[in-house]
């Protein structure tokens, strides 16, 4: 069994945009819906609002709680309206569960959080989006004391570098670079693969290895994998401050860490926007799709794929000379069009990890990642 993780409060930001109308509640919104575990606030707020990330509006001039994210399963919300007409969400105080009469024990613990942390941990506490001459610049695995392809617990293993005697490092794998639309390498993958704390310090210089002991393997270790400080770039940010960005961005989705191609609700991916376009986590993302291109000619509307050779070249011409075209062949460039959203969570200098919240229609690579 889980051990109770530990709750995310969805954090009110001093620049959240004021609403100057009353929230649209859905029509099938619920007058009361009774907490259960495994849900969240963001599974929450979608039963009530087609904006997720409004939810904070539900909970205004609520008297009843002192922190409105701190609700736990088995509470009872209740849908009222104040004198005003705003729609708010309170726990009905006059809610009974009836059950079997057990120990009490402290519901501090068993909070529900902001976003599935079960979705989200592995990509915090084993994935890392690092700059190829970081790398580089990281102590490194030359072998160990035993030649066997995995390193297991109580194991020595021997780096190149100077490390600090009595300190944990978590050992990672280079992977594969991630990739720009347009060839440019953003970043490369790291995969964790293991932690070992070290017991003797090197000499760099003078040919002597720092000297480490195996406390933990999740994967095999090989020669060659790089060290960083153990909980680098591991840290579960305590708050997620859920809100839009306050100035336009447009990127892409360029990976998945599962090397897939399609993704649906609650799936991660990887998108070339970072800290350097002034990502944020907790940022919530549009995501839009290209519609198809379409050729109107003689034979009537048809998509590229299905013209002829001739009507590509002039549809081709058209595009290339500033969208003219001809008496029988006109280019009908078809507008974008939403198909889902998605949550930021991990941040890096040019990529950053985001979770799928929603989706009409499969995701895929290359769907654009926008506010306009």
């Amino acid at each position: 069994m889980k051990s109770p993780l530990l709750a995310i409060m969805l954090t009110l930001s001093a620049a959240f945009p004021a609403v100057a109308d009353v929230l649209k509640i859905k029509k099938d919104a619920p007058k009361q819906y009774v907490v259960k575990k495994g849900d969240t606030l963001w599974d929450i707020s979608g039963i009530y609002l087609d904006e997720p990330w409004l939810w904070p509006e539900l909970w205004q001039m609520n008297p009843q709680i002192d922190n409105p994210h701190l609700i736990y399963p088995g509470d009872a919300l209740a849908l009222i309206y104040d004198a005003d007409g705003n729609p708010r969400l309170v726990i009905n105080k006059g809610y009974r569960k009836l059950s079997p009469q057990g120990r009490i024990t402290p519901k501090g613990r068993n909070a529900i959080t902001t976003l599935p942390l079960e979705m989200i941990k592995p990509y915090i506490s084993y994935e890392q989006a690092m700059n190829s001459d970081d790398i580089k610049g990281k102590p490194y695995i030359l072998g160990a004391n035993e030649n066997t392809k995995t390193q297991t617990l109580g194991h020595i293993l021997y780096a190149k570098g100077d490390l600090q005697v009595h300190k944990a490092y978590a050992i990672y794998h280079k992977g594969d670079p991630y990739t720009d639309l347009t060839g440019e390498i953003l970043a490369t993958r790291a995969s964790f693969v293991g932690i070992a704390r070290a017991f003797r310090s090197g000499d760099e210089h003078n040919g002597v290895p720092s000297s480490l002991r195996v406390e933990s393997v999740k994967r095999e270790i090989q020669q060659g994998d790089f060290l960083i400080p153990a909980m680098e770039g591991q840290m579960l940010p305590a708050y997620f401050n859920i809100h839009r960005p306050s100035e336009p961005v447009t990127g892409n989705i360029i990976a998945s860490p599962r090397h897939v191609r399609e993704f649906s609700t609650m799936d991660v991916v990887v998108l070339n926007l970072g800290s350097e376009q002034n990502i944020e986590e907790g940022h919530v993302l549009d995501l839009e799709r290209q519609s198809p291109t379409v050729i109107d000619g003689p034979r009537g509307p048809r998509y590229p794929e299905d013209s002829s050779k001739y009507e590509k070249l002039l549809s081709d011409a058209s595009q290339l000379f500033g969208g003219e075209s001809d008496e029988e062949n006109t280019t009908w460039t078809m507008p974008k069009e939403k198909v889902g959203e998605l949550i930021v969570f991990k941040v890096y200098d040019k990529v950053s990890y985001a979770l799928i919240t929603k989706n009409q229609h499969p995701i895929r690579i290359g769907d654009i990642a926008v506010i306009h």
